[in-house]
């Protein structure tokens, strides 16, 4: 007896969970999940759609009254992956890919391999460390230090992929792990400033993006899911907080080396050279194409040059992190309309990287721990910053969206070229990122 044939309803349902599930694992706030969800629903005559999205899952209904279906969201995407995912968006809206072909695809999604494997993943942790490392110390002993500790903390990565247990103590162990390399070698007067040197080889895991996402989400009106992932954000900060105070302890660190200052030893290229190093490190961790790599420096760089150019004129480190999130939004969307192989979530998330949420908020939220008089000043300077990237992506985002729109019309040709589904290697970005997911 033949298969009963599956309704259409019940197909365009699972299709449109499907694609908001891809765009909510690849790190794009809720409401904008939520918008592009209805313009594929829209495309697919579907235009009542109904659809509530979080962090961790997406509740969608064709309509008022109908049956409802449930998606959740295990793990995170690659960059390359969101990138199918937005493209799939972009077909279904201009009706250039069927509900058929959209599913097939869907549906490997998750198993297409990572362009550079595990070689690819250690090498860009070890540039990640180097690159961040120029930026926020540039000095040669934290930047050796960075390069030398990094692969450590993508090994805890991949085996948090494979255990609860180090998944959950993830946080807490790679901070702990580090600090006491930084602190050890502070005291035999190995490096300089240790609470900012041992900040690069873990500035991958640490969720700087998460809260920035939060508040923006907030701001835009997703209440439960910006406060559900500023909690989040918050409760794995403390825990890498917690890991830095327990190496202090063990240690007994003295005073002076617990000193929020930050060391410059290197010239203004420092900085510069870090940028093109960072955005190799996230092509190598996120398996983003060669060929996409030169654009994805454009966004890099546009962002660090408004946030020094900002603190630079001003001498507000938070007029510089407004200034650097709003260039980041609108290059991002300008990348989009010149190479749209490059959706502008794509070019927009590795800025986060560059804006240092996260580096920030490790050394403020220590300094508490260690001593709250002197670290209230610190955390509040901290989170106005944060606020003003939020503010800033909101701000670049709403002055991108006309631009966004002809942006989603060009180039559909290419965007749909997408790779056939393969059978995924192990030990893949797909499987660290869902072990550690602070960016999104």
């Amino acid at each position: 007896m033949p298969p009963t044939p599956e309704p259409a309803e019940t197909r365009t349902r699972r299709l449109l969970a499907w694609l908001g599930a891809a765009l909510l694992a690849g790190g794009m706030p809720v409401h904008e999940v939520e918008d592009d969800v209805r313009a594929a629903g829209s495309a697919l005559g579907r235009g009542a759609v109904q659809v509530a999205c979080s962090p961790t899952g997406i509740l969608l209904a064709l309509g008022p009254g109908e049956p409802s279906t449930f998606e959740a969201v295990e793990g995170g995407l690659r960059l390359d992956q969101l990138a199918d995912a937005t493209a799939l968006h972009a077909g279904l809206c201009t009706g250039t890919l069927s509900a058929d072909e959209a599913l097939a695809r869907l549906s490997t999604l998750r198993a297409q391999p990572h362009r550079y494997a595990l070689v690819g993943l250690f090498a860009g942790a070890v540039a990640s460390g180097v690159g961040i490392a120029l930026v926020l110390v540039p000095s040669w002993p934290s930047v050796l230090f960075a390069g030398l500790l990094a692969p450590l903390t993508m090994l805890l990565l991949v085996l948090a992929g494979r255990s609860p247990t180090v998944r959950t103590l993830m946080p807490f162990l790679a901070a702990f792990v580090v600090a006491v390399a930084a602190f050890a070698a502070a005291g035999q007067g190995l490096v300089d400033a240790p609470l900012w040197t041992l900040v690069p080889p873990i500035a991958v895991m640490l969720p700087g993006a998460a809260i920035v996402t939060g508040l923006t989400e907030l701001a835009a009106g997703s209440m439960v899911a910006g406060t559900s992932r500023l909690a989040h954000g918050t409760s794995q900060m403390l825990l890498f907080a917690l890991g830095v105070g327990a190496a202090i302890v063990l240690l007994r660190v003295p005073g002076e080396d617990l000193l929020p200052t930050r060391v410059v030893d290197l010239g203004w290229w420092a900085p510069l050279l870090g940028v093109v190093v960072v955005t190799i490190a996230i092509s190598l961790l996120e398996s983003v194409p060669v060929s996409l790599v030169p654009w994805l420096l454009l966004t890099v760089l546009a962002t660090y040059l408004a946030q020094w150019l900002g603190v630079s004129l001003t001498d507000a480190l938070w007029v510089g992190a407004f200034l650097g999130a709003t260039a980041a939004s609108l290059v991002s969307t300008v990348v989009e309309f010149v190479r749209p192989q490059l959706p502008r979530a794509v070019a927009f998330l590795p800025s986060f990287w560059l804006l240092v949420p996260g580096s920030l908020g490790l050394v403020s939220v220590t300094g508490l721990e260690l001593d709250p008089d002197r670290a209230v000043g610190a955390v509040v300077g901290v989170t106005i910053i944060v606020v003003a990237i939020a503010l800033g992506v909101v701000v670049g985002a709403s002055l991108a969206r006309p631009l966004r729109a002809v942006a989603r019309g060009v180039g559909l040709v290419a965007l749909l070229r997408l790779r056939p589904g393969r059978r995924r290697r192990p030990g893949t970005v797909a499987e660290v990122r869902s072990a550690g997911e602070d960016r999104a």
